[in-house]
């Protein structure tokens, strides 16, 4: 982090010249350098974990390490951060209504700030280490993140009282090597350091949906059991929030690439669930 100064959306720069030798990266934070890796942050593009396997298991994974090579870097393997969650001070969220005029803390992405304000929220850009003690003095009502965060940010004592969980973006992790690094080291190295990211990304990811996946969810009841209100939206429920954001998925699917987000909707309706 000391080399980036705690910026994270500079991360993919200072890998690509060098800065940094390899790196295990939030596709959101690389987002602004490679504009393609916004497609996982289109709202209510995946709606199961299967979907989210699809992407990057399938031909859009491929396309997408196609990109990243030709930007400089050498991608090894997927990882995975998660669903992003919801979570507030004031009530439930269980509908578009519900978000009105909450403030929400969000990454400094433009695709959020209008995923938020579709849905008639007020986002705010803010960084994590300055968002916990806004939500705490009630100057920001919720945040999104995955549940791991919360868990760990213990974020029931900064008044987040009410959580959703809607999966409406998930954040996959890239595991890449800067270039003239990997060019430097033999093809057996090369091989081995490939194979323990692939090895390192599938725990990762048994570990990311750890506790939601099992038909009883422990996770969701260790975090009601700290007095949080956990809400599951319902199939209904959930087509409410993608009709409220499609203007924003039509807006950003020409800027990601009409024909990958295309092959990212034929991969979902074809998966294996």
């Amino acid at each position: 982090m000391s080399l980036i100064q705690g910026d994270q959306t500079r991360e993919f720069s200072a890998l690509r010249q060098g800065v940094i030798d390899m790196a295990i990266g939030s596709t959101i934070n690389w987002s602004p350098q490679v504009k393609q890796l916004n497609l996982f942050s289109l709202p209510f593009l995946m709606p199961d974990y299967a979907a989210i396997d699809a992407l990057t298991q399938g031909p859009v994974g491929k396309s997408l390490f196609t990109t990243l090579d030709k930007a400089g870097v050498v991608p090894l393997a997927w990882g995975e951060n998660g669903y992003r969650e919801i979570s507030n001070s004031k009530h439930a969220i269980k509908s578009p209504a519900d978000l009105k005029g909450l403030k929400i803390r969000v990454v400094g992405s433009p695709l959020f700030l209008d995923t938020f304000t579709a849905l008639g929220a007020n986002p705010t850009q803010m960084s994590w280490a300055d968002a916990q003690p806004a939500m705490a003095s009630g100057a920001v009502d919720g945040q999104e993140n995955p549940l791991s965060i919360f868990t760990a940010a213990k974020l029931q004592n900064v008044s987040q009282k009410y959580l959703t969980l809607w999966g409406y973006i998930a954040d996959p992790l890239i595991f890449v090597v800067n270039k003239e690094v990997w060019n430097s080291w033999t093809p057996t190295d090369r091989e081995a350091v490939r194979q323990a990211a692939i090895e390192a990304g599938q725990e990762q990811i048994a570990l990311a949906r750890k506790g939601v996946v099992e038909a009883d969810k422990p996770l969701l009841k260790q975090i009601e059991g700290l007095g949080v209100t956990v809400t599951q939206l319902s199939p209904t429920e959930r087509d409410a929030f993608v009709k409220a954001t499609r203007g924003v998925f039509n807006k950003w699917k020409g800027q990601i690439g009409t024909d990958l987000v295309n092959q990212a909707e034929k991969s979902i309706a074809e998966r294996k669930k």
